[in-house]
């Protein structure tokens, strides 16, 4: 089960930390989110250093469909009605600048760039998308109303964001990273007050940025409550279709489509992590009956923090951490929220002023209605008596069968069916008796 990203391009290797350091940065894991900001760091001439427990992008970042987008399902709509007109507004400009970051970063990388119309459409009913547009027009964001798609089922309606792109991300990580200060194979153990502990050397830092993901600090930040993960599959589709853009169903669970060289990225099937699924089967189903002489090429499944209101966790990990910072909850829109954080995380760092720094403020109020869900979730599982149990917090795990893996509910945590740990926030497996 790999993803059409794994196979097409390699990144540099780095070697493995030795012995103790000092540094005035830290980063955390490199993912796209951590080498972007890294890259910034590095273009800034701040002293820093980026440790990875295994290769850089291998986790996170290799399962994703690449899409850079400022329109994040029908969010917008949603935005304006809880927190207003200025922030729906910042939340769409920093995506925007976002995409522009790549555009500009691209010219001189050879990621298979392109820029794609994306397009939200419903398979059900337009009223949602009639009052999203109705937003978007309120907030003078350009978008479209879209009847028709090339899409091989009728749909409601749909919204077009035009000028949005999609790439090769471990092209673009293999381009950018190159004389980055790297080291990979390193393990972060134990976390300190400015010092964190490896496996192969400790790390002393001013600052320290935690780019793991889901967060792997409890103490603060609270992010086990304020965040769920989600997990949704993709095939890849040879001698099926060219949509001619990026779409996706609006509806949870619903399908979603692009193409890269001669291939169909199909996805769906979206559920919360440890809850059941089919899997790849709906996606499988829908090959067969809409594109009967396709053949699967690739298989790969995807894993998303969703925050409680739909926008990031970046910036300053807790009011309590000082020199401590975070990037998480992007929501399944990890590409164009990693650009995001990685400029806001670096202007932060060398005092510059972000102004949408307020917007993704980590520590922003937790009153939505998902809070009282994830609590809920959290205690139900903690209760339940079975075994095996996740290290993390000590919920109960459940078995997927479709990836033979151990899936906690409550925070997304994965293990292998010998209890080796595949998906944090966990730092670690478990051991496990059949």
């Amino acid at each position: 089960m790999e993803s059409v990203w794994k196979n097409k391009e390699k990144t540099p290797s780095f070697p493995k930390l030795q012995g103790d350091v000092k540094t005035d940065v830290l980063i955390v894991r490199g993912g796209m989110a951590g080498i972007l900001t890294a890259f910034m760091l590095e273009k800034a001439g701040i002293d820093y250093l980026l440790i990875e427990q295994n290769r850089i992008c291998s986790a996170i970042t290799q399962n994703t469909t690449a899409k850079i987008t400022s329109q994040h399902g029908l969010i917008y709509g949603k935005l304006l009605k809880t927190y207003g007109e200025d922030y729906a507004r910042m939340y769409w400009r920093s995506n925007e600048d976002a995409i522009e970051n790549y555009r500009i970063l691209c010219r001189d990388i050879p990621c298979d760039f392109e820029e794609k119309s994306n397009f939200i459409y419903s398979s059900e009913s337009n009223e949602k998308i009639l009052l999203e547009l109705n937003a978007l027009n309120s907030l003078g964001i350009p978008a479209s109303y879209v009847k028709e798609t090339p899409l091989p089922f009728p749909v409601a309606g749909a919204v077009e964001f035009r000028n949005q792109a999609q790439f090769n991300p471990i092209k673009f990580v293999a381009g950018i990273s190159k004389n980055l200060n790297i080291r990979e194979n390193t393990r972060a153990k134990e976390f300190g007050e400015g010092v964190v502990t490896t496996d192969s050397g400790v790390i002393t830092a001013k600052n320290i940025i935690i780019a793991t993901h889901f967060p792997i600090i409890n103490k603060h930040g609270a992010f086990f409550i304020k965040m769920h993960q989600s997990r949704s599959y993709v095939i890849a589709l040879e001698n099926a279709q060219n949509v001619g853009g990026m779409y996706l169903d609006e509806a949870d669970g619903g399908f979603s489509f692009r193409n890269y060289s001669n291939l169909l990225l199909l996805g769906g099937g979206s559920h919360r992590t440890g809850k059941p699924s089919e899997g790849w089967k709906p996606l499988e189903e829908f090959a067969r009956k809409y594109y009967p002489d396709s053949e699967i090429k690739y298989r790969w499944a995807a894993q998303d923090c969703m925050t409680l209101d739909g926008s990031a966790y970046i910036g300053r990990y807790a009011n309590d951490a000082s020199g401590l910072y975070v990037a998480t909850g992007f929501n399944k829109w990890g590409m164009t929220q990693s650009m995001v954080a990685a400029r806001l995380i670096c202007n932060m760092i060398t005092k510059k002023k972000n102004r949408y720094e307020e917007i993704y403020y980590p520590s922003r109020s937790v009153l939505h209605p998902q809070l009282f869900k994830n609590i809920i979730e959290t205690g139900k599982n903690i209760l339940t008596f079975s075994k095996p149990r996740c290290p993390h917090l000590g919920c109960a795990l459940k078995w997927n069968k479709y990836e033979h893996s151990w899936d906690c509910p409550c925070h997304g945590s994965r293990f292998s069916e010998d209890g080796k740990l595949l998906d944090n926030p966990s730092t670690g497996g478990f051991k496990h008796r059949s």
